[in-house]
């Protein structure tokens, strides 16, 4: 069997069916594939069920793609009849790395050798999951972020083992899917999302466990200031905003200029902040600032961070009436 060509997949196995795997089931079957679903897990249907008829009604008001339909779902708790004619397997089994060598040494058995095999682990690299399979070229890593169905990006790295084609074919496969794919060149343990999720979580432990803040206090810089920001633009776009007419540039000379840069990492300095770092930074940026001026972008974010705030005020409103 060839691999099939990625925008043309017709039907999808999901092996694991929790948050992250039933996520995908939604995913899946609102852009239209036939999906499979694999649990042996007892009542493991029931509460697939019960995701999906949370996660239906908003995928729903996004708008469902031409074929979509939960009628496309079929669930077993036999693997070889779960894979029987996949065209792509997103695996999200719990998270122990012995499960997941295991689900994928037989999901490596069972499968014709061009069939991509793609999982949602959380942090281990897809090197040490594919080591005893016989065709680890086809493995990759394919991070999402909770919840699946609703959050666009998905990160797509591979292990030591694994063909540049299949990360090619699997980032086409995601965005036929309808999702936002993050193509990593590189394999770090964690990968992006959860690299930078857990440095702010690992800051935020060491302020609670030496009383500086609390969690509440903690959660609230994040929801009413910075998570704000951050839904409309990055770290790096929001410093370029921050360093006036200068931008970027200005501001990270600024940074560079400070000595109290260091004790806001709690593990470790900084990288030496030299001449070619700041260059690196300034040239990738240009992707990211994409032409706009600090005005357009200023006007953007505050757009976004008002609409933002409407909506939130609107759901406040409506939970305090339903309650």
């Amino acid at each position: 069997m060839r691999r099939p060509n990625p925008n043309n997949v017709k039907r999808v196995t999901c092996v694991g069916t929790g948050t992250i795997g039933g996520g995908f089931v939604a995913q899946f079957l609102a852009s239209g594939y036939n999906v499979t679903a694999y649990n042996p897990r007892k009542n493991a249907r029931d509460c697939l069920e019960r995701l999906l008829d949370q996660a239906w009604p908003l995928l729903e008001q996004i708008g469902l793609r031409p074929g979509a339909s939960r009628g496309r779902l079929r669930f077993t708790q036999d693997l070889e009849e779960a894979v029987s004619g996949a065209e792509f397997v997103q695996e999200s089994v719990p998270e122990d790395l012995e499960l997941k060598v295991q689900t994928y040494k037989q999901l490596d058995e069972l499968l014709p050798n061009d069939i991509v095999i793609g999982s949602s682990t959380a942090g281990f690299p897809m090197t040490d999951i594919q080591k005893r399979c016989r065709f680890p070229e086809r493995t990759v890593v394919t991070h999402p972020v909770n919840p699946p169905y609703l959050i666009p990006l998905v990160e797509v790295v591979g292990g030591e083992k694994t063909d540049l084609a299949v990360l090619d074919w699997t980032a086409a496969f995601f965005q036929a899917a309808g999702k936002r794919v993050l193509r990593m060149e590189k394999e770090v343990f964690g990968f992006v999302i959860n690299r930078l999720q857990s440095a702010l979580f690992r800051e935020a432990l060491h302020m609670i466990a030496a009383d500086q803040a609390t969690v509440t206090q903690i959660d609230e810089c994040i929801t009413h200031a910075l998570g704000l920001r951050w839904a409309c633009m990055g770290p790096f776009a929001t410093f370029h905003l921050g360093g006036g007419d200068g931008g970027l540039g200005a501001f990270m000379d600024m940074v560079g200029k400070v000595e109290w840069r260091a004790p806001y990492v709690t593990e470790g300095p900084l990288p030496d902040w030299t001449p070619a770092l700041r260059e690196r930074i300034l040239q990738q940026a240009q992707e990211v600032i994409d032409g706009r001026t600090i005005p357009q972008m200023i006007e953007e974010r505050n757009h976004t961070i008002l609409g933002l705030l409407k909506l939130r005020e609107e759901s406040r409103i409506k939970a305090s009436k339903q309650s």
